[in-house]
This record gives C-alpha cells, structure tokens and sequence, in this order.
C-alpha cells in the first residue's frame, strides 16, 4: 500500500470515528448510493467476469450497509418510524438479492432511488449538504 493510499484510509478511519450518530447515518447512505452507482455501471462491462464480480461485490457492500442501516434502529424510540425504516431497509436487501439472482439492474435502480430518497430527507433534516449536491456535474 503507498502512502497516499494509507494517508487515506487514516483520515477515512479518522472520520468515522469522530462523526456523530447522525452524520454516520448519512455516511452509510452515501457510501451505499456510491455502491450502487459502481454496481450499475457494472452492467456496461463487456468482460462478463468482470461485470458480474463488480456488480456482484458492490450489491453485497450495499446490503452489508443496509445490516448496519437497520441495526442503528431503535423500535422502541423510533416508533413507527423506525418500524416503517426497517421495512424499506428489509425490502431494499430484498429486491438486491433478486436483482442478483436475475442478473438485472431493475432492482438495483429501485434500491438506489428509494435510498437516494431517504439520504436527501435525512441530510436536509441534519441540515447539510446531499449526495446528490455534491456530485452534480
């Protein structure tokens, strides 16, 4: 690993550490809506290994978040709120594992818009910056 690449994950490790619970909310979406983004450009690959690897790790990267996602929920706090965010994230996990299955991105786009969705509510109640702000062209 070079430098650059070490200085890197420090600052990355850095970051976390020291966010608070709600800007690590907003971290886990937007690392899962680069993980989705990465999975459907997967689709474009000519080499049918290559595609398949890259959609195939950057769906699970996805779900491993929306594990995570779903266990900084708090039923009893959160209410039905909460409730009704498990049930996205559940369905979410599920329509990627079918779009895996069926090897289609269908899924895929769908998992992203509602996430997308859900980033740009919780970034604007946090009062910051989306996703989808930062990475207009």
């Amino acid at each position: 690993m070079n430098a650059t690449a070490q200085a890197a994950g420090i600052y990355r490790r850095f970051s976390i550490e020291t966010a608070s619970p709600a800007r690590c909310v907003a971290m886990l979406y937007e690392g899962a809506l680069r993980f989705l983004d990465r999975a459907l450009q997967g689709f474009d690959l000519d080499d049918p290994l290559a595609r398949n690897e890259t959609i195939h790790n950057n769906v699970q990267r996805t779900r491993a978040i929306l594990e995570e996602l779903n266990a900084w929920l708090n039923l009893e706090a959160g209410g039905e709120l909460a409730a009704a965010l498990r049930r996205v994230y559940l369905y979410c996990d599920w329509r990627l594992e079918q779009s895996l299955l069926k090897k289609e991105p269908t899924g895929i786009e769908d998992v992203r818009t509602r996430l997308a969705v859900l980033h740009e509510a919780w970034t604007q109640a946090m009062g910051g910056e989306s996703y989808a702000d930062s990475h207009r062209g």
